[in-house]
């Protein structure tokens, strides 16, 4: 494998292109008319621009991607995340192209990716699952009739769903009919597929998720959890590496249901195993991500493993170089997403300009970006702008540090997550390790949040913001269709 193409922008372009790099791999970046002057298109070796912003028009055009693939003698696809990242339909075309699609097989896609035939495979396995309906459920009174059997509170569930769309919690029986209605409605909007489910909604829970990896010849091995239980509207917010719950025993018996789901649906590469975990320490399957998770730094920092490598190793054929005993937790690891978002109005996306963006470093801080100082943060996309990881001797030492990396975290211009995130680690429960995914609901209100902008900061903005506006923009345009070489990188 010579050379792969990106189909993804930000920072998981980016993340991937470095790794690639580091294999001597070219790389091919596609990109929107918003994304014009991004990062991850001057660094990459060659860049075609896709189209206008919509995502609709550029990146979710797979058959212009595999196109450009052809013209341009690319031996492989890294989807990242999102866009076409679990779309089955697609991989089967980049496999019927002749082009190497760095993830799972479309087969195992189709499997995985529809909740309802995943929670089957699962239970195959004898994996523990949530009580629920067995399949998907279209009439209200049946609904009515399950929910009563299973008892309040519980959820509504699109079957193609993700990312919190197409959920609903329903706490008694007078609102089983509407929020089933507005489930359906939702998944419709977003999946093109109205088909919900019910399940039990357990007591107290935390989201917990195993990382496996799958190579083409049969071996298969977990790479610890991650704990993501900091969600806002069911997104992860927070993440960290290991939990603070689970014991060792729990830890292996979680390990091995989700190396058991993966074989059963003959997977390959890098993929996620979602389990809620209880306040009673008992666990159950929730669904499989086919893809590399946002999160997945974590897991590098604790293992030591570079899980972009992995992938391409895995795609171009070769077995994995350890074994399930090889593997050891190495420190403590959390990431924060710093999202473009104001937790004090709901977490809505805010957009504008990166008036002021510094980033922190040190030891064990890493930080995953995809904008710079002065880029304008678009309206089309995620509103993540950053993933700051910060590595610890302990988990003790990771807060302690990633505490310091975000005080240094300097962003003007747009509201984020950054505050936020402070509050929650210098939370009693989350320090104490006693949380649950409710933790925005029992503890966070918008008057939580301190105003960490100081008149220094104010007046370094408004410089910043002279000097950007006033100086000659130097020209670092794309031209569409022709390749441009990282020496663009030499002009900045």
């Amino acid at each position: 494998m010579k050379k792969i193409l990106i189909a993804n922008r930000g920072e998981i372009a980016l993340r991937v292109m470095r790794s690639a790099k580091e294999m001597g791999i070219k790389t091919v970046a596609v990109y929107s008319e918003a994304d014009r002057n991004a990062p991850f298109v001057r660094y990459a070796d060659e860049a075609f621009l896709l189209g206008p912003p919509p995502s609709s028009q550029s990146y979710l055009l797979g058959d212009k991607i595999i196109q450009i693939c052809k013209e341009n003698k690319v031996d492989g696809i890294h989807p990242g995340y999102g866009f076409l990242s679990e779309n089955a339909e697609f991989a089967r075309k980049v496999r019927e192209a002749g082009i190497t699609f760095i993830g799972p097989s479309p087969e195992a896609m189709d499997m995985m990716g529809d909740k309802l035939s995943a929670k089957a495979t699962a239970k195959k396995q004898k994996v523990p699952m949530i009580p629920g309906s067995d399949g998907a459920i279209s009439d209200i009174h049946e609904a009515i009739k399950l929910a009563k059997e299973i008892g309040f509170p519980l959820l509504i569930k699109a079957s193609a769903g993700g990312g919190g769309k197409g959920m609903r919690l329903v706490e008694k029986e007078s609102e089983v009919e509407e929020q089933m209605k507005m489930a359906i409605s939702e998944a419709i909007s977003a999946f093109g597929n109205g088909a919900v489910f019910i399940e039990k909604y357990a007591s107290g829970p935390r989201h917990i998720e195993i990382q496996v990896l799958a190579d083409n010849h049969g071996n298969c091995v977990y790479l610890f959890e991650r704990e993501c239980s900091i969600q806002r509207r069911h997104q992860k917010v927070i993440e960290e590496a290991p939990s603070s719950v689970l014991t060792p025993e729990l830890r292996k018996a979680m390990g091995e249901c989700a190396v058991a789901v993966a074989k059963a649906c003959g997977y390959s590469g890098a993929g996620t195993v979602e389990f809620l975990v209880d306040d009673k320490l008992n666990f159950y399957f929730l669904e499989m991500n086919t893809r590399l998770q946002v999160e997945h730094p974590v897991t590098e920092m604790i293992t030591g493993l570079d899980l972009v490598k992995e992938q391409i190793k895995v795609a171009r054929g070769e077995k994995l170089a350890f074994k399930q005993e090889d593997l050891k937790i190495n420190g403590h690891s959390l990431e924060v997403r710093v999202c473009a978002e104001d937790p004090a109005n709901n977490f809505l996306p805010d957009i504008g300009k990166l008036i002021m963006y510094r980033t922190p470093s040190g030891p064990g801080v890493r930080v995953d970006d995809g904008f710079e100082e002065g880029m304008d943060i678009p309206i089309y996309y995620d509103p993540m702008i950053a993933k700051l990881v910060v590595h610890g001797k302990d988990r003790k030492d990771a807060i302690d540090k990633m505490l310091r990396a975000i005080n240094d975290y300097k962003i003007i211009g747009v509201e984020t997550t950054l505050d936020f995130c402070t509050y929650v680690l210098k939370h009693e429960a989350f320090v104490s390790g006693k949380f649950d995914t409710g933790f925005i609901k029992k503890y966070f209100t918008p008057e939580c949040l301190v105003n960490n902008t100081d008149e220094f900061d104010e007046a370094i903005a408004l410089a910043s913001s002279y000097i950007f506006d006033t100086k000659k923009t130097q020209s670092q345009s794309v031209e569409s269709g022709t390749v441009k070489k990282s020496k663009w990188r030499q002009n900045r």
